[in-house]
């Protein structure tokens, strides 16, 4: 009689974690359809294998969107099903380890890029960008990368003083054959500048040449570039800040901040460091995980 009321205390107990277990994943889910996301439209919630993701690209050739976690991570790029609602591909890239991989950006070829560039504390002297040749081909589970290494023409000090901190870069795209980078102001007399840095998109070590620098706006918290892509049919480039997207057109060459800038306020505040274009007219936005918030996928309509 005894075990036969344990094993009902069991049944029991099971059934309680069960109901709450279900109960709490019904509150998340609905939770999220709920909220208020201010312009942006939810499309998903992001598993927590990528809950640090720092970078998210469409690729051509792909019928995924390629996500990368940031720092502390494994040196993995993964293909998410967004109709699915899962990851699913993961490739290891086995030449490399994961720094503090910030970004990613592609190519018409069907090349991925990975920036490992992260850098807090402005300290770094081992910037990089790994580039993934031809994505869709890859049917294993691991690859090499080639490696582009580069120092910021403008740095003399690792790290420099607290008010000149403007060489964390956590933004690029790769465009007719160079990489542009985008930095993270971390000055402590943050003026919202974000600096553009270029350098050739190969194998090898450069010096990424300052070319221009451009203020989003004086507020730290929500001012920093923080994801940056490239519409390849159009030339339009995104930059991301935790709740603002600033929208880049009708420039030349290099003379990227001197086109038409339109500022899209997101309302809605997270930390959001995702950004690449689904298509001319819409932009998928992802932002990390915080407790109960964030880890979700975003569209946001656009007028090009």
């Amino acid at each position: 009689m005894l075990v036969n009321l344990c094993k009902c205390e069991t049944c029991l107990s099971a059934g309680i974690f069960m109901k709450n277990f279900f109960s709490l994943l019904f509150i998340l889910l609905f939770g999220a359809s709920c909220q208020d996301f201010g312009n942006l439209q939810f499309v998903a919630l992001l598993p927590d294998t990528l809950e640090e993701v720092s970078g998210m690209e469409v690729v051509v050739g792909s019928d995924l969107i390629w996500m990368v976690n940031d720092s502390g991570n494994s040196a993995k790029i993964y293909g998410y099903d967004l109709a699915q609602k899962k990851i699913a591909k993961t490739i290891a890239i086995s030449n490399v380890s994961n720094t503090d991989w910030e970004d990613l950006a592609s190519d018409n070829n069907g090349n991925l890029f990975i920036g490992d560039f992260g850098n807090n504390g402005n300290n770094r002297k081992d910037l990089a960008i790994y580039t993934v040749t031809n994505l869709s081909a890859i049917k294993e589970d691991s690859t090499n990368a080639i490696i582009t290494s580069f120092y910021l023409s403008d740095q003399n000090h690792f790290p420099p003083r607290k008010k000149n901190r403007n060489f964390d870069v956590e933004a690029f795209i790769s465009m007719n054959g160079f990489f542009y980078l985008f930095t993270k102001n971390r000055s402590s007399d943050f003026d919202g500048t974000t600096k553009l840095y270029k350098l050739p998109a190969k194998e090898g070590r450069f010096e990424a040449q300052l070319i221009a620098s451009y203020k989003t706006c004086d507020n730290e918290h929500i001012c920093q570039i923080t994801g940056a892509s490239l519409d390849h049919s159009t030339g339009n480039i995104a930059l991301l800040s935790a709740n603002k997207v600033w929208l880049l057109s009708s420039y030349t060459e290099d003379a990227i901040f001197e086109g038409t800038i339109e500022t899209i306020e997101l309302q809605h505040t997270s930390k959001k460091e995702s950004i690449t274009f689904k298509n001319s007219k819409t932009l998928y936005i992802a932002d990390e995980q915080n407790k109960f918030s964030g880890g979700n996928i975003f569209e946001l309509p656009i007028n090009n």
